[in-house]
């Protein structure tokens, strides 16, 4: 799937009156299969960028249209049509803590499939094996009929991910996906990741906080801070000038000493089931 994105201003929805838009006069074009991670320190509006590209927020001024169409100028019927062809998977994944796994898994088909045949999917899993191998790409297999609430937070994390597997999607929007990861996990994740992508032709764009792991595994880095592009550029080619600017009086995010989750077990929590 092809983005882009001209003059585009988006504000976040709990933002006050009079505060600064969280996205500003933003020009990016991605083409179809490319994966690109966006970086930049908190506060930037990485995360508000993967909602505006979700159609989950609309932009306030300036345009958005993923493969040449412009999803708010769509009927309500073509609108949910196209969010079918994405998947966004937030960094707290919505998961309900009583189900099992496998059917949090299945979940990721759901845009794809009938009112009836989702309504038998949560009492009978139609594609194990499916939802095996998804998980497996995480180490997560010996988990697939465990409830999401005996799992860590980082365990949860990564059914998230194994969920874009299975989402019938030309787009992934993954939101900080190694916050509750270790760095061995990390970079399984970031591999398995950003090589299926590339596999299956996927456009992927990821926020995230890990520097090191964007520049490792990306191939096009783009920083934002702000709300404002700083720079777009091949990984390569992104060097310690261009990070201390996008980092200055934010270097200790730069150094990776931001507090993150680590992969222990996580108190359940009510969450609302919600897929595209």
């Amino acid at each position: 799937m092809n983005i882009d994105l001209q003059s585009l201003e988006a504000r976040h929805p709990a933002a006050l009156p009079g505060a600064p838009a969280a996205l500003r006069a933003l020009n990016l074009r991605l083409g179809a299969g490319e994966q690109v991670a966006i970086i930049g320190p908190s506060g930037a509006g990485k995360t508000t960028l993967l909602q505006v590209l979700a159609c989950a927020q609309r932009p306030t001024q300036g345009t958005l249209q993923l493969s040449g169409v412009n999803p708010w100028t769509q009927s309500p019927g073509a609108l949910r049509g196209l969010r079918g062809q994405l998947f966004l998977a937030p960094q707290v994944p919505p998961l309900p803590p009583r189900q099992r796994v496998v059917t949090s898994v299945l979940a990721g088909r759901l845009p794809a499939m009938g009112l009836w045949a989702s309504l038998r999917s949560l009492f009978y899993p139609t594609d194990i094996p499916a939802a095996y191998e998804a998980l497996a790409h995480f180490d997560l297999g010996d988990k697939l009929f465990e409830r999401v609430d005996r799992l860590s937070g980082g365990e949860r994390q990564r059914v998230g991910l194994a969920r874009a597997l299975l989402a019938p999607a030309s787009l992934w929007l993954i939101d900080e996906p190694l916050s509750a990861l270790d760095p061995m996990r990390a970079r399984m994740a970031m591999t398995a990741l950003v090589g299926l992508a590339a596999e299956r032709q996927v456009t992927l764009v990821a926020t995230l906080h890990q520097v090191d792991m964007a520049l490792a595994h990306f191939p096009r880095i783009v920083g934002l801070r702000d709300g404002q592009l700083v720079f777009d550029l091949p990984s390569a080619q992104v060097s310690r000038e261009h990070l201390a600017h996008l980092y200055d009086q934010h270097e200790h995010e730069l150094r990776g000493e931001a507090p993150i989750s680590v992969d222990e077990p996580a108190p359940a929590a009510p969450a609302v089931m919600h897929c595209r």
